[in-house]
Parts: C-alpha cells; sequence; structure tokens
C-alpha cells in the first residue's frame, strides 16, 4: 500500500469533489496574485528549481511500515524557500503535472488533493516556520530543526484535511474513525520522513546561498554571512 496524502478518483462523491475543486481555484488565484510580488530575477529560477525538485523527490517512495510507505509532499519545504504564495503554485503545478501525465491521484481529486497538499500543507508548514523564525535566524541547527518541525506538522495537517473531506462526502465504504486513525498514523510517520527531507534540502541550500531562504529574510546581514561561510 502506499499512502501519500494522494486521494484518487471515488474516494469522495462529486458535490464535494465540485466544492474543493472550487476552493482550489479560488485559493490559487488568491496566491498568484500575491506570488508577483515575490518574484524577480532573482527568485523566479529558485521557484523553478524548487519546483522541479518537489516534483522529482515525490516520485520517490519511502518506506513507513511494512506494506506501506510514503513520499515528500513538500509543503514546508516550499513555504521556507520560496514563500507561501509562490510554494502553492508551485504545489499545485507538480500535482497537475502528475494527475494529467502520471494519473498520480486522478482529475476528478485535483481540487481535493490541491487544497490539502498546495494550500493546506503549504501554510500550515509556512505558519510553523514563522512561529519559530527567532530559532531559525540563530543559525543552521535552529533553520534545520524549524524546518523539520514545521514539515512534520504540515504533514499531519493536511491528512486532516483528507479526514474533512471524507467526512463531508466519503464514498470509499470505511468508517470516519477507520479514516482518522489510518491518516494521522501514517502520516506522523511520514512527517518524520519529510522533516529529514526537508531540513536537509534548507539546510543545503542556507550553507551555500541563505539569502535565497525565503524564510531568512530580514536576517542580519552578519549572520547571512557567517551561514554561507558555515
Amino acid at each position: 500500500m502506499v499512502t501519500a496524502m494522494h486521494m484518487s478518483d471515488g474516494l469522495v462523491n462529486a458535490p464535494t469533489a465540485l466544492l474543493f475543486g472550487a476552493i482550489a481555484v479560488v485559493g490559487l488565484a488568491f496566491c498568484l496574485m500575491r506570488a508577483r510580488a515575490d518574484l524577480d530575477e532573482r527568485t523566479a529560477p529558485m521557484a523553478g528549481l524548487v519546483t522541479a525538485f518537489v516534483f522529482a523527490v515525490q516520485m520517490i517512495n519511502f518506506p513507513i511500515l511494512p506494506g506501506a510507505s510514503g513520499h515528500l509532499l513538500g509543503g514546508a519545504l516550499v513555504a521556507i524557500l520560496v514563500g507561501p504564495y509562490v510554494g502553492a503554485v508551485c504545489i499545485a503545478i507538480v500535482l497537475l503535472v502528475q494527475a494529467l501525465l502520471f494519473a498520480d491521484g486522478g482529475l476528478t481529486a485535483l481540487g481535493t488533493n490541491v487544497t490539502n497538499m498546495a494550500l493546506i500543507g503549504v501554510f500550515t508548514g509556512y505558519g510553523v516556520a514563522l512561529l519559530l523564525r527567532r530559532l531559525a535566524r540563530r543559525g543552521k541547527g535552529g533553520l534545520v530543526a524549524t524546518a523539520f518541525v514545521a514539515a512534520f506538522v504540515n504533514t499531519v495537517v493536511a491528512s486532516l484535511g483528507f479526514v474533512l473531506q471524507y467526512a463531508a462526502g466519503g464514498a470509499g465504504g470505511a468508517s470516519l474513525g477507520t479514516v482518522f486513525a489510518l491518516m494521522v498514523g501514517l502520516h506522523a510517520l511520514i512527517g518524520i520522513g519529510e522533516g529529514v527531507i526537508t531540513a536537509a534540502t534548507v539546510g543545503a541550500v542556507a550553507a551555500v546561498r541563505p539569502d535565497l531562504v525565503y524564510l531568512l529574510r530580514g536576517t542580519a546581514p552578519a549572520l547571512v554571512r557567517k551561514e554561507a561561510s558555515a
């Protein structure tokens, strides 16, 4: 069994799929408007690289239990590196390409997946990172710890989006209690792998170009120089 947040066609009924499809469209439209302020000749290439990286890593599954595996969601990763608005667009692009070219998630489930991973996941990850930004700005160790916690929390909270959608119009036949226990329990384990990948990636970027890490914007120049030379 592979479990990693991607909802497939038929898990929720048509009205629920349409509702969350509308939520995804409105949310992404808002993110696109706000993302313009965060993109320039320096950050736009970074957004492209982050999108390509998430797409590639999401194709790789890691084991969490016998017979169960997961993959990177990427919400906290993109939020920390390029900000929540650009990050949400990046994840949505990944999900769209996966649905169209690889049948990963299903077209009727695209709205629910975008809501969970590109909106709930990204903004939860960024919210946690903001709460811990003082820790992140103390040095590389603090940034890595912040990235791990943000990624873990974003994974678990995004799985609750799945539970909410199933409660609203689940069509899979399983009880809500079973879905809740399965999703939250497994995604708590997936969150550990998510945290490790996110922390390692953010730490690697900050070691070379801390000025490109969105979360570190406004950091004292002395700290930025310290991170670059670490």
